[in-house]
Parts: C-alpha cells; sequence; structure tokens
C-alpha cells in the first residue's frame, strides 16, 4: 500500500491511500487548488482518486471536500455527524459509514472507531489491503486515546498519528487559557507526550513506520515531536522509522507486511 501525505497540521490535512491501482483520499482540508497542486506534485491525477473518507468536519479536514468531490467525481463517505455538521456535504449524496461494520472500498477495507474529539462525530481509521495484508491506522484530533482505538490499532505496519503539541509550549504560548484548555482536554489533541504513549503500546516489531501528523504551528515542533516519542519508543519492541509529517510538504512511503516463513514439522 502506497501512502501520501499531502500536508498535515492546522492549516489543512489530506491522506492518499493506493492498493493495487486504487486510490482513497482520506480527508480534504486544503481547497481544491491546493489539493490539486499538492498531488501534482506526486503525478497523481484527481480523477484518479475514487473515494473520499472524512474523518470529522473541522475546516481543516473537509474546506475543499464539497468542491473537489463534486469537479472530480469523487464518492464521498463520512459519519452521519460529519455529514449533518458540514455545510453542502449532503447535496452531494454521501454515503453513511457505520462505525458497527467494515467498510469494504474496491481493494481496501476501512474499520471506522470513534475518538474523543470536540466535533459531532469524528473516526479514526484502520485500512488494510487485503491482497498484501499491509494494515494501516489513521489517528489524529482526538483528545486522548482509549482502550477502543488501543484494541482497534493493534498489528499495524504503519501509524499516523497525532504529535500535536509539546505541553510546555503550549501552557508558554499565545493561546487563551481557555483554547489551551481546549486543546489539553480529553476531547482536543494528543501531545507529544500522549502520542509517544499511544504509540508504544501498540509498537511491536512488525509496525515498519510511525508518522507524527497535525503538529501545532504554534506550540510544537518537529524536533521536540520527534525527540518526545522517540524516547517513548526505545522502550517498545519498534524498529521501524519515525518520521514527521509537514504542514507545507508531503511525504510518502511503502506500506508492507513482513513475510513470514512457517516452518512445518512432519511427523
Amino acid at each position: 500500500m502506497n501512502v501520501t501525505i499531502l500536508g498535515s497540521g492546522s492549516r489543512g490535512n489530506a491522506v492518499v491511500l493506493e492498493a493495487d491501482g486504487i486510490r482513497v483520499l482520506v480527508d480534504a482540508g486544503f481547497n481544491a487548488k491546493t489539493l490539486a497542486a499538492r498531488l501534482a506534485m506526486v503525478s497523481i491525477a484527481p480523477e484518479s482518486i475514487s473515494a473520499l473518507v472524512l474523518t470529522h468536519e473541522h475546516t481543516d479536514h473537509v474546506v475543499g471536500a464539497c468542491t473537489a468531490a463534486r469537479k472530480w467525481g469523487w464518492k464521498v463517505y463520512a459519519t452521519a455527524g460529519t455529514i449533518g455538521a458540514t455545510t453542502g456535504l449532503q447535496a452531494l449524496g454521501p454515503l453513511v459509514i457505520d462505525t458497527s461494520t467494515t467498510l469494504t472500498l474496491d481493494t481496501m477495507r476501512v474499520r471506522c472507531v470513534c475518538t474523543p474529539h470536540d466535533a459531532a462525530e469524528p473516526i479514526a481509521l484502520v485500512v488494510d489491503a487485503p491482497s498484501s495484508g499491509a494494515r494501516i491506522g489513521i489517528a489524529y484530533d482526538l483528545g486522548h486515546a482509549p482502550s477502543s482505538i488501543e484494541l482497534a490499532m493493534q498489528d499495524l505496519d504503519a501509524l499516523i498519528v497525532e504529535s500535536n503539541h509539546d505541553d510546555q509550549m503550549l501552557r508558554a504560548g499565545p493561546y487563551p487559557v481557555v483554547v489551551q484548555n481546549r486543546i489539553a482536554g480529553a476531547n482536543g489533541h494528543l501531545s507529544n507526550a500522549a502520542a509517544g504513549y499511544f504509540a508504544q503500546r501498540v509498537a511491536h516489531r512488525g509496525l515498519r513506520h510511525v508518522v507524527l501528523a497535525h503538529l501545532s504551528q504554534h506550540n510544537n515542533t518537529p524536533a521536540i515531536a520527534r525527540r518526545a516519542v522517540d524516547t517513548a519508543l526505545r522502550t517498545s519492541p519498534f524498529r521501524g522509522s519515525l518520521t514527521v509529517a509537514g504542514q507545507d510538504a508531503v511525504t510518502q512511503f511503502c506500506v508492507q507486511r513482513e513475510r513470514r516463513v512457517q516452518q512445518l514439522s512432519l511427523f
């Protein structure tokens, strides 16, 4: 499975997943012009994307959704709460995500898990490609990681996880106290420390990629986020790559499931 993060942060989020020639976009947090430009950078035609899955209705995840889906003919999938809270989305005839079932999108299966965030009905995703067994988790915009999310994200090959803020930078930063409390609250965003703990809890030797996403522009830096999560992962079986997704840069990697040879005993 090929993964292309078109950008991640408070100014926009979008991720392209590709398996066996089928492409799915997770979130459209950039306007259509910017989406087209970012896709062109990696030679992906917008028309080649078959579906758009939305995690929730906040602007940095849906601002380009309606225009882009209408322009390029994407099918749109979202929870009922997200559909109701996103202006103009209902007119596109979106398909409702049922978090109790697995969504099949051609060559990919998508399991959606409810997340604790101050949105109508936000979700995290676990996507796998049956042909290869590759399995990726996307968990951003969540104030904490409950056991339901931790359980869903076992046995991943790649994890994209929010590492939004450094606690000290947040408290010393420019935001009013009420906003600081919202960000650090149970329905806000994961801190670097919380992201590290979560990654440590789901890490195993077969996890090949951990990507830190949705970093705050004012309350974090890539170096601080990476150092915090790397420290946590050192006490886990994780031996893969740790990277930070940029707001204004495209991040690409390939997810492959390690093939294990089973030895048969004859008696």
